[in-house]
């Protein structure tokens, strides 16, 4: 009797580990009946329509109807400046459903939730509620994985890894507190969830750079706490906001790509900050980028709020690489 209860403790212990393991939330985005992907990258937007918002919004949507997108991608601070209060606040048809309204953007939107998103209803914004306002706007959990066939991304909560943000008594933090025990669970459901991708490109996004030649600069937290284990397990690309800018940096010691994309509205701030990292490419204006994707080719780039190309490059895998 002993033995099959220290059996059952024990098989206990796994089905518990497989949970804390398992835990990020998914959903299947299918890619083309070719296999390949278009989306666009957007942060840092919701004022609105000010700040050239709906300039941006609609060069957006000539860029997403020309390249047939399959979704847009949100890097955060989704509504200014203290996020909604709840599911029927005027701001989200304000500062979301009134502005992107082209042809082109009537796809599912994912999002990350940024620090402004945070001093706000910070839960307002996953409540399914709110896509009886506009269905577009998916936020299925705070940390979240979109499999989409030849690319994982994966949505990452980068707001409560910031430490001075909790010296805040305006900052939502129900569901995330205590931050070490919250954070120590994204993590290691981030790496589990990193090692079982089988897809040819692992792209995480969160809202606040890693590293960053914009204002803001590189986040000490992130650099010590996210970046091991997206480095260890072969994330292409960090996509992030926060940073009103857009630009490209290659990571010194890995090839790791730290991309910004958080020109959705308010810019030009003429801030910048050194990195160790190499700056490919940085704009401090603003903008979005778009993002196309094979089984062994990426190609991307910038736009700015006329629509112009700013910045393109394209990455490369290996057939053997892609298929692992």
């Amino acid at each position: 009797m002993a033995r099959v209860g220290i059996m059952l403790v024990a098989l206990g212990a796994v089905v518990a580990l497989l949970q804390v393991a398992a835990a990020l939330p998914r959903l299947e985005h299918p890619p083309k009946a070719d296999g390949s992907l278009a989306i666009l990258v957007v942060g840092d937007w919701g004022r609105r329509g000010q700040f050239n918002q709906t300039l941006v919004a609609q060069q957006m949507g000539v860029v997403g109807e020309k390249m047939d997108i399959d979704f847009v991608i949100s890097t955060g601070d989704n509504i200014y400046d203290d996020g909604i209060a709840n599911t029927s606040d005027p701001l989200f048809k304000e500062s979301f459903s009134n502005i992107y309204t082209a042809k082109g953007l009537q796809k599912p939107w994912y999002l990350v939730l940024g620090n402004h998103d945070y001093t706000g209803n910070a839960l307002a914004q996953l409540d399914p509620a709110i896509r009886n306002v506009d269905s577009r706007y998916t936020v299925i959990a705070k940390s979240f994985i979109v499999n989409s066939g030849i690319a994982d991304f994966f949505l990452v909560d980068t707001t409560p890894f910031i430490l001075h943000y909790w010296n805040n008594t305006k900052f939502d933090w129900r569901g995330v507190a205590p931050r070490d025990t919250y954070i120590t669970n994204l993590l290691k459901n981030l790496e589990y969830a990193l090692t079982q991708s089988k897809a040819p490109w692992k792209i995480v996004v969160g809202h606040h750079p890693i590293s960053s030649g914009c204002g803001h600069g590189n986040n000490t937290e992130l650099e010590e706490l996210l970046l091991p284990v997206i480095k260890a397990h072969g994330a292409d690309m960090y996509v992030n906001g926060h940073d009103h800018c857009l630009q490209r940096i290659t990571s010194r010691d890995s090839p790791l790509q730290f991309l910004t994309s958080g020109g959705g509205s308010k810019a030009w701030a003429g801030k910048f900050k050194a990195t160790p990292d190499k700056v490919e490419f940085l704009y401090d204006g603003q903008g979005f980028m778009s993002m196309r994707l094979s089984k062994t080719e990426a190609h991307l780039a910038f736009f700015d709020v006329a629509g112009s190309v700013l910045h393109c490059w394209g990455l490369t895998k290996t057939a053997a690489a892609a298929g692992h």
